[in-house]
């Protein structure tokens, strides 16, 4: 893909993401995409991101900045959120969150193969008032 093509496809995968469409965010993923520190498969980023929504119902991602080279994508973003419902064991606390999200996508036939990036959910469980994560 070309780096404009990336940037549109980019912006695409952040929409579905904002319209919390699992289908349409596992179209954007490869079924075996490795994950740095964390679990891979399409299957476990799914159910990661899912938890996610169910804690933070109105869970956003705003796009920062972006970088395009070869086959890479660097996006900061800026994730918020209100805690309405259970996230990684803490009840909903009303609070709203808000984290500074960097991550590295590594792009093949157009779906993501790679990805590593920033520990958001120590970040929010902090704000959530919970030390430990």
């Amino acid at each position: 893909m070309e780096p404009w093509e990336m940037r549109e496809w980019f912006g695409d995968y952040l929409d579905a993401s904002n319209r919390h469409d699992l289908d349409a965010i596992r179209s954007f993923l490869d079924p075996g995409v490795r994950r740095a520190h964390l679990p891979g498969g399409a299957d476990a980023w799914i159910s990661d991101v899912a938890d996610l929504f169910h804690g933070f119902p109105d869970w956003r991602w705003r796009r920062i900045q972006l970088i395009v080279e070869d086959d890479r994508i660097a996006a900061h973003l800026r994730g918020s959120g209100t805690h309405l419902g259970v996230f990684r064991g803490v009840a909903a606390t009303r609070r709203h969150a808000n984290v500074a999200e960097f991550a590295m996508y590594r792009l093949a036939s157009g779906r993501i193969v790679e990805y590593s990036g920033s520990d958001t959910d120590r970040e929010l469980l902090a704000q959530l008032g919970r030390t430990e994560a």
